[in-house]
């Protein structure tokens, strides 16, 4: 069972917590969905247009761990108020590493990383944070564009293909492997 515990924009704010899973990924990389189909219900909100993720979202995962869903990066309809108190934010919330046992970086399975894809992964990186990439969308390639695909993120990322999750939360294929993941990272202290 998930349940929402709170929105936070600062420190004080951030709920305890030991065992976080964050997911972080561009606006419209489908994250919401993604979370959704991970915990097979609604907890996020998809919306039609991108960018309305605004705080950090904590859910309680059967009383295990914290689903932290972040604010999608690389919106380009942000005023620079918005983008400084979002990175404010995000800074806040990363810094805090030692409650933090994965990342799960959201990407489109269709393109090449964005050069906001490669900010996030070294700003990860720079904080010592565990991470795995999740190619998303799937379904909208063949099979040789889905090799292609993989092969592409590894090198780009700079990531060991076994962190690198295909998912398509239309079908259903690779959440299975992805939540299988996520809880061997929450339960098994000798991979923080």
């Amino acid at each position: 069972m998930v349940e929402f515990i709170k929105g936070a924009t600062k420190r004080d704010e951030f709920p305890d917590g030991c065992h976080d899973v964050v997911f972080v990924g561009r606006s419209n990389v489908g994250k919401s969905s993604l979370l959704n189909a991970i915990y097979n219900q609604k907890i996020a909100f998809v919306g039609k247009k991108p960018g309305m993720t605004k705080m950090i979202n904590f859910f309680d995962v059967d009383h295990k761990y914290l689903a932290v869903d972040v604010p999608g990066y690389g919106f380009a309809n942000r005023n620079k108020s918005e983008i400084i108190a979002f990175g404010r934010m995000m800074d806040d919330y990363f810094s805090q590493k030692n409650r933090i046992r994965l990342v799960v970086m959201i990407v489109d399975s269709r393109h090449r990383p964005s050069r906001d894809d490669l900010d996030m992964i070294e700003y990860l990186r720079h904080h010592h944070l565990k991470i795995c990439v999740v190619a998303n969308k799937i379904d909208k390639l063949n099979q040789s564009e889905l090799h292609a695909s993989g092969k592409v993120l590894s090198e780009v990322l700079s990531i060991d293909n076994r962190y690198i999750f295909k998912t398509s939360t239309l079908t259903k294929r690779g959440i299975d492997e992805l939540k299988n993941y996520i809880v061997t990272c929450v339960c098994d202290d000798s991979l923080v």
